[in-house]
């Protein structure tokens, strides 16, 4: 098991300003970072990923798809350039020396079709998820692809479905992103349905309730991380929280009111929780 801290409490796009908090980062005790992939040049992660080797910082990275860029869409072009996008984030993660891309890249945030998936789009994002598992795997780096809550998005939902999408894509590097936040909402248990799907998960978003600090609100983050423990999970436990920095992902994750004092209570607070719950069990 690996901690990570997701970096979009910061900033969508990491630039020279923002590597101070990779040492602060790993004096806390974090194994590595999570980046987000939304903008750049190849170019411009590899040096980052030299910046994080020099810290002793592994790294994971979370992207999206772009509007007009759908692995679901009804027009082949734009599940061409989805895929052409998830090739480039894949190239970045390799570039940083990442090994795992993770995020809802299935569709763009905030479109909706006013129905579920279709079995059309689930075959279209196989179409579009198959080839970029089979070129993530050339440089030994895993995809997972996460299910966000019904108010996001509408093709992919739920841990069930998730599973399936897996399944359906059929390659060993590629699998789904547990996040509590969004299967607080979704799901009737935290816990039943990391048991049920324990197989499928290769990443794992630690999250408040409120998007805020975790061990602050509600989720039961204990049994989570029992329950993740007890199926065999070994890989990142990364904390993804949100706040006001940044106008922008304010607006796009709805905070509109503080949700903790300082960021050091959030990633100093999260790292003792979850080393002392992965512990006690």
């Amino acid at each position: 098991m690996k901690l990570g801290f997701n970096l979009l409490l910061w900033t969508t796009h990491v630039v020279d300003e923002h590597t101070p908090l990779f040492d602060r980062l790993k004096a806390t005790g974090y194994d590595g970072v999570e980046i987000p992939l939304f903008e750049g040049a190849v170019s411009h992660y590899q040096r980052l990923g030299r910046t994080l080797k020099d810290a002793g910082l592994g790294a994971s990275t979370v992207t999206v798809l772009p509007s007009g860029k759908s692995a679901i869409a009804a027009v082949a072009a734009e599940r061409a350039l989805a895929l052409d996008h998830l090739k480039w984030a894949i190239d970045c993660t390799a570039a940083l020396g990442a090994n795992v891309l993770c995020g809802p890249f299935h569709q763009p945030l905030g479109e909706f079709s006013g129905a579920g998936p279709t079995e059309v789009e689930k075959s279209h994002c196989v179409e579009v998820h198959k080839p970029a598992a089979q070129y993530a795997a050339r440089s030994g780096i895993a995809l997972s692809v996460e299910p966000l809550n019904r108010f996001e998005c509408y093709f992919l939902n739920t841990a069930r479905d998730a599973q399936a999408l897996v399944e359906r894509v059929d390659e060993a590097n590629y699998g789904y992103l547990y996040d509590t936040f969004h299967f607080n909402i979704e799901e009737k248990s935290l816990t039943d349905a990391i048991r049920a799907t324990a197989s499928a998960i290769n990443h794992v978003h630690v999250s408040e309730n409120d998007r805020g600090a975790p061990g602050s609100g509600h989720v039961d983050f204990a049994a989570v991380l029992a329950a993740l423990k007890q199926s065999g999970y070994d890989g990142w436990l990364t904390v993804e929280a949100f706040g006001q920095a940044l106008p922008d992902l304010a607006a796009a994750t709805k905070v509109w009111r503080p949700l903790f004092v300082t960021p050091e209570d959030v990633y100093q607070g999260a790292f003792r929780m979850m080393r002392e719950s992965w512990g006690r069990h």
